[in-house]
């Protein structure tokens, strides 16, 4: 393995990361499905899929399409369920040197509150996101990320029921972000995630039916990018806790566009459908922005955004 460069670490809520770039939620399946195209030991930290308390099945088909510039996706949070996971996925991912953050879902704050206790008793686990705000759900899910009593409540429990890093994954389908991020800063979560996917939907003008099954879904990629960007600005305004930037990161140059809007850390989603190695050459293009421009390390980045208060 490559020798590792100190201007690229980061502490994210607790968890040390030899760099500043991970894998989003849902992209990066348990992380054994990219084994063959990325070394895992390079990467920052890996976030599993999503992990519920017994396993579903996810929405019917069709469930995933691409659109402009993104995809829209409506996969229902299919998983082998946090039994499956610990006793069939973990395992393998004990052999690497890379921190293992599970995204935790779920329809009712039990079902979080299972799922919470049993990965903090397995062992290999550095942190669990906390996913408050999957827009696929028809129930639960995305309700708690959108109304900040809601997500305190929630947050608070979590926190009172495990030691883990908590990082908790935002929604932007709301009207004040920073409301919700403040209330979820307040319950005790050491990191936030902005952001997750935006609600979307799509149509076929022949059939005159919806291309989801589902109706509606998830839309990433780089077509929310600048959505992103702006969401994770008002955030690192409002919050004290370091966040964890995506949506529509492709490459080391949009990566280092989330350090300046206040991110800490960034992860890497749909840009692995199209580039396996998208969180590689991530890695190399923030690597070769910070020697460029004589940075010693990344975290002098995070914040920097030069905004002209008197044109702004």
């Amino acid at each position: 393995m490559e020798t590792e460069n100190s201007s690229l670490k980061v502490n994210i809520g607790g968890i040390r990361m030899r760099n500043p770039v991970m894998t989003a939620s849902g992209t990066f399946g348990y992380g054994s499905e990219y084994a063959d195209f990325v070394d895992l030991n390079r990467l920052g930290a890996i976030v599993v899929k999503g992990v519920t308390s017994v396993p579903w099945t996810g929405n019917p088909m069709n469930r995933i399409m691409e659109t402009a510039s993104g995809m829209l996706n409506a996969i229902g949070l299919q998983n082998v369920g946090v039994d499956g996971f610990i006793s069939e996925k973990l395992p393998y991912l004990r052999d690497f040197d890379v921190p293992v953050i599970v995204n935790v879902c779920g329809k009712t704050v039990d079902e979080y509150l299972t799922v919470v206790e049993k990965l903090s008793e397995a062992e290999g686990i550095a942190g669990i996101e906390l996913n408050i705000s999957c827009p696929n759900l028809d129930c639960g899910g995305m309700s708690f990320g959108v109304d900040a009593n809601l997500a305190h409540e929630l947050v608070k429990k979590v926190r009172a029921n495990t030691s883990l890093p908590l990082l908790v994954k935002l929604s932007p389908n709301v009207t004040d972000i920073s409301v919700i991020a403040r209330a979820i800063e307040e319950a005790g979560a050491d990191a936030l995630s902005a952001i997750n996917t935006l609600l979307g939907m799509a149509i076929n003008a022949d059939t005159r039916k919806p291309e989801i099954a589902n109706v509606t879904g998830g839309l990433s990629g780089p077509a929310i990018k600048p959505v992103a960007l702006r969401l994770v600005w008002e955030v690192y305004k409002n919050v004290s806790i370091p966040i964890v930037g995506m949506g529509g990161i492709m490459t080391g140059t949009d990566a280092v566009e989330f350090f300046i809007a206040g991110a800490s850390a960034v992860a890497v989603g749909t840009a692995n459908f199209v580039n396996p190695q998208a969180s590689m050459d991530t890695i190399k293009g923030i690597q070769i922005y910070l020697e460029e421009n004589e940075l010693s390390s990344v975290k002098e980045l995070v914040g920097s955004l030069k905004v002209d208060t008197e044109s702004a």
